[in-house]
């Protein structure tokens, strides 16, 4: 398989994310199937795989440590930080990234993908109440302190990017991009090309859509996160129709 630069990280053009294994698109897949498709992914030249803490909770983590183990030095490992549980109802709906919590974050996370070293970590969204800088800053500190090799943020926009790359470089940025959403195009890759950051596109398939096998009659299982999308609901069935038409 082809590879690709993110800033000097070197990983597979094509990369698994495991989220939907464990979580957002119906029930989680009994965990040595889900271990068995990561491994034969790696048999098929994949070495990039992305996860995080807040998928499950936890047990995504746990399902991609336990499939990568054999294989830890061949693969980049990416997770990411930024969610903490909500006191009052116990959803993980809560954003949090004070130093403390990420550094707490990366200690389960470290234990769960059974490694010593996270090879890109994210800040999963950015967090309003925590200024970029000390961000940016703690997760320098953990870079020092060999527990992870390179930054990334998501679903960030640029004022964010500038501000954490000039703590410390943004290796990478994840953000929604596809056919079907190509906002990004208008100011973030500008960005990162000036910066020298790389872009990695989640649901570039349009979380399922243009694999063409969703229409206007697709019911999603109750646990399916795409029941709460905008661009799935049940009064954009027309407009559905005519992209599948």
């Amino acid at each position: 398989m082809k590879k690709r630069k993110l800033g000097n990280l070197e990983v597979s053009a094509l990369g698994f994310g495991c989220m939907g294994l464990s979580f957002g698109y119906g029930p989680a897949v009994e965990k040595q199937q889900g271990i068995a498709l990561i491994r034969a992914a790696f048999d098929r030249g994949v070495t990039f795989f992305d996860t995080a803490e807040v998928y499950g909770p936890f047990t995504n983590e746990e399902l991609v440590g336990e499939a990568l183990a054999p294989i830890r030095d061949q693969v980049v490992i990416a997770t990411k930080f930024g969610w903490q549980a909500n006191s009052t109802d116990g959803k993980w709906s809560e954003l949090n990234s004070r130093p403390d919590r990420i550094k707490q974050a990366v200690e389960g996370s470290l234990k769960r993908l059974r490694t010593d070293v996270i090879d890109l970590l994210y800040q999963h969204r950015v967090d309003p109440n925590v200024p970029m800088e000390e961000v940016a800053g703690t997760v320098k500190d953990l870079i020092q302190q060999g527990k992870v090799k390179h930054l990334g943020l998501s679903e960030a926009g640029v004022q964010a990017i500038r501000r954490a790359h000039a703590v410390h470089p943004v290796t990478a940025l994840q953000n929604e991009y596809s056919l079907w959403w190509r906002e990004p195009e208008e100011q973030i890759l500008p960005t990162l090309e000036e910066l020298g950051i790389g872009f990695v596109p989640f649901s570039p398939l349009g979380k399922g859509f243009l694999t063409g096998a969703i229409s206007k009659d697709t019911q999603f299982d109750q646990t399916d996160f795409r029941n709460t999308v905008p661009r799935f609901s049940p009064e954009n069935a027309q407009q559905i129709r005519r992209w599948s038409s």
